[in-house]
């Protein structure tokens, strides 16, 4: 089987009957996903740029480039971070698979939530059937988007169904509000969501259990202070027991014609589980330019105990990721920083910092940890560069494994790996710093 792909192209619950490759006939690719999957013969990871596995099983994984994380894998490949460039973590911590839409025998569709785990390895369906429970098609409100815009939604879900978004563009003139405890929403074939007025496209409440799924958060013209928003702002409550879910939720400001949003992706419920997203800030197709497709931040983290297996978060124009919140975990982290800045003036976070660092832990924060994280630069205008990667205050539990910056561009560097350590990638391509550890 043959599975070229770059961010945003989930590989799921798939049994491969032989081998894989993950590119095309060595041909170019940045970045993928692959997740509860057996594969019975090799992965071919061949010149794939990063790649992450989670839960996934196998008979052998060839090849590397920059930077390929494996988690709750049992039977990684031999070798470590930096050469061969594997970062490995044996058990995934916390985390429950994407629900999925499924027919029996009969004809009847219903959706199936598989149920939260901890410490574990390896597939979910060796028994067969995943652990989980089953809601039948008839608590789904099944959204369409010639019929259907928030408020039909809304009015829906305030009735307790849970919802399908069908595939299609939905023109959102106010959010779409998930409110109960335990909702689930899925988008299939890549249900957009596309705020007219400048509100946020979803928002949730403070509240046990709900699953977002599959959908794609596109930005309108007019600014939207946040598209997604997870818990409102300040929100307090634990939900260790049943955290909320996100899973292969992704994100675009502009690309399809002008779009704009301050932030994309802003978490404030403690214990949320991110489970595969890519936060794009368009770097060509329609609607593109520094002063256009405007966006300060992807990801904003403010909440505690957050973890994120999977995230790719590109070109905005502030912190690709800024984490407020104590003891968040992740798991893969692949950044490209923006390649439009004009000049330095128009891209510096404060004095003596050139840029804003992709991966940012607040000052306030005294606990963190991440591993596997690349940072990229393609500098497009002359005399631009960026300071660091990752800044991050140094306290003994703030802890980053395995990093690398790279300069696909002949202009400007990123001058360090993270704080002040690393050193700098070259203004020629490919030049790769690495650092194994901080502290």
């Amino acid at each position: 089987m043959q599975w070229a792909v770059s961010q945003a192209v989930p590989f799921r619950r798939m049994h491969v009957q032989g081998d894989i490759v993950l590119h095309q006939s060595g041909g170019w690719a940045s970045g993928g996903w692959m997740s509860d999957t057996l594969i019975d013969g090799n992965v071919a990871a061949g010149p794939q740029q990063q790649w992450i596995s989670r839960n996934s099983e196998w008979h052998s994984w060839t090849g590397a480039n920059w930077d390929m994380v494996f988690v709750g894998v049992p039977n990684p490949p031999e070798g470590e971070w930096p050469e061969p460039p594997y970062t490995k973590i044996a058990q995934t911590p916390i985390v429950r698979e994407k629900p999925f839409l499924q027919i029996d025998l009969s004809g009847n569709y219903s959706v199936r939530v598989p149920s939260l785990s901890t410490n574990s390895s390896g597939i979910t369906w060796h028994a067969a059937s995943t652990p989980g429970k089953t809601i039948p098609i008839a608590q789904f409100y099944i959204a369409h988007p010639n019929r259907d815009n928030a408020a039909t939604i809304n009015a829906q879900l305030a009735k307790g169904k849970n919802l399908i978004l069908t595939p299609g563009i939905y023109e959102l003139t106010e959010a779409i509000r998930v409110t109960r405890p335990n909702t689930v929403v899925m988008g299939l074939g890549f249900a957009t969501l596309h705020p007219v007025n400048g509100t946020a496209a979803m928002t949730t409440s403070d509240t046990d259990g709900i699953l977002i799924a599959g959908l794609l958060f596109d930005a309108g013209p007019s600014s939207s202070p946040v598209l997604l928003q997870i818990g409102p702002e300040k929100s307090r409550a634990s939900h260790a027991k049943n955290p909320i879910s996100l899973h292969d939720v992704f994100f675009r400001v502009g690309g399809a014609g002008v779009g704009r949003a301050m932030i994309n992706l802003e978490i404030n419920s403690n214990d949320t589980i991110v489970d595969h997203t890519w936060i794009w800030r368009a770097d060509h197709g329609a609607g593109v330019g520094w002063t256009s497709n405007t966006s300060a931040n992807g990801l904003v983290v403010n909440s505690n105990n957050v973890t994120i297996y999977g995230l790719f978060v590109e070109h905005h124009q502030q912190f690709q990721v800024l984490w407020n919140g104590n003891a968040g975990r992740t798991y893969f982290y692949q950044s490209e920083i923006p390649y439009d800045p004009p000049d330095q003036p128009s891209y510096t976070s404060a004095a003596g910092t050139n840029g804003w660092a992709s991966y940012k832990v607040a000052d306030t924060v005294t606990t963190h940890e991440a591993w596997g994280l690349g940072v990229y630069s393609v500098f497009r205008h002359p005399d631009v560069v960026l300071t660091r990667a990752i800044e991050v205050p140094a306290y003994p539990n703030i802890r980053f494994h395995d990093m690398i910056t790279v300069a696909l561009g002949r202009l400007g560097e990123i001058s360090n790996v993270i704080n002040r350590t690393g050193g700098a990638t070259a203004t020629s391509p490919r030049v790769t710093p690495k650092v194994t550890n901080f502290p």
